[in-house]
């Protein structure tokens, strides 16, 4: 979600400067890539870049084959074959073995629904949506291909321009895409057998919310958290009841709660996208606050410093005044905090914790990839694979 913010951003500073700009999306991939299906990049007309398609080969040629779309005023579809190791620009040199698609459509300011618009919706409330984007193998400057649908799980909906499949017909897959939680491929064929270049697929990626962060403490030991958890594009809120510590001045680009633990959380959003670490140092704050957290469904992740002596004592004491907890409570509290990772200082502190609330948002046991048997760069195997083989079969 920070890539999409800063593209939306960049777009925003062109729109003021009177530049127009193109947007390119990874809209396919078969066998490996650096980057997934969705990533994006804006290409402004002086060349000027936001965001990554892949880890920097494809940026030259894609720039041009945007200011190419700009100027022809209609989206083009770019066909990447890395799995050539006789192509020296696009095969050994990038390394990854795969054929990457991207989607480049230019953006007309004028039109209030265009794709950039879009990412706006996506952006302006915590709520999951998707993304549809159309693109056509057959036909590269298909007219019909781009960035066309956002939708949230309420089925509220917003277009951009008139959509190339019909609503009913979409409706059905969008469905399953929010059931699935993931990104899906969906081949759509045209049901004239003499036109097959109006043909279309649609990738429907799946947008979750930024990971909001709540920390409880803002001591000095905070400083490299905040930083990370801010490279990340994550939402920080810092709760303390110490208004010496936390302030505006210490902590500007954070969200500041200055409160007891028992009204600490009373105006803060805690949903599943959310994870609350407790290191204020203070033994009856965290503790507190632990016994308003354990009671919160909804929440993924808990993580308080200190050792298991210091979380067992937390409990009894909490139990002892008849506070109670469902059977699953504890399996979302993470005491000690953080991966194993030998950290000492607050620096490596911070790594560990940010490692550990990725690994658990992302479903993963956080082993080392040189243990993985598969692919590494099928980050969502189980999406691309499996997507790429039923659009395949279509």
């Amino acid at each position: 979600m920070k890539e999409i913010k800063q593209i939306i951003k960049a777009y925003d500073t062109a729109c003021v400067n009177g530049q127009q700009t193109a947007l390119a999306t990874v809209v396919h991939v078969e066998g490996a890539s650096y980057r997934g299906p969705g990533a994006r990049m804006l290409v402004n007309e002086d060349g000027t870049l936001t965001g990554a398609i892949s880890g920097g080969c494809l940026e030259g040629d894609a720039l041009r084959k945007a200011l190419m779309a700009i100027v022809e005023k209609r989206p083009l579809l770019a066909t990447y074959d890395t799995s050539d190791e006789g192509d020296a620009i696009f095969g050994i040199g990038l390394g990854c073995n795969g054929i990457i698609r991207v989607l480049i459509e230019p953006i007309d300011p004028a039109d209030s629904d265009n794709a950039i618009e879009l990412l706006k919706e996506a952006t302006r409330i915590r709520k999951a949506c998707l993304i549809a984007t159309f693109f056509s193998l057959h036909d590269k400057w298909n007219p019909l291909q781009g960035t066309h649908l956002l939708i949230r799980p309420d089925k509220t909906r917003f277009e951009s321009g008139k959509l190339p499949v019909s609503m009913e017909v979409l409706q059905h897959d969008f469905e399953r895409s929010f059931e699935y939680g993931s990104t899906r491929f969906v081949n759509y064929g045209t049901a004239d057998s003499t036109a097959p270049n109006t043909s279309l697929t649609a990738i429907y990626e799946y947008l979750q919310p930024a990971i909001s962060l709540v920390i409880a403490g803002a001591g000095n030991d905070i400083f490299p958290l905040v930083t990370m958890a801010d490279i990340l594009g994550w939402e920080v809120t810092l709760i303390d009841g110490r208004p010496s510590h936390a302030n505006e001045s210490r902590f500007p680009s954070c969200r500041i709660v200055v409160s007891d633990a028992g009204q600490a959380l009373d105006n803060l959003t805690l949903d599943d996208r959310t994870a609350v670490v407790l290191i204020t140092h203070n033994y009856n704050y965290d503790k507190d606050l632990l016994g308003i957290l354990l009671k919160k469904d909804q929440l993924p992740y808990i993580g308080m410093l200190g050792p298991k002596k210091k979380k067992e004592s937390m409990l009894t004491a909490l139990q002892e005044v008849d506070c109670f907890w469902d059977e699953h409570a504890l399996d979302r509290l993470y005491s000690p905090v953080g991966l194993d990772i030998g950290a000492e200082t607050s620096e490596e502190i911070a790594l560990s914790v940010i490692a550990e609330i990725k690994t658990v948002f992302a479903r993963r046991q956080g082993a080392s990839l040189r243990s993985y048997s598969g692919k590494i760069h099928d980050r969502n195997e189980r999406i691309i694979n499996a997507a790429t083989k039923a659009f395949l079969e279509q």
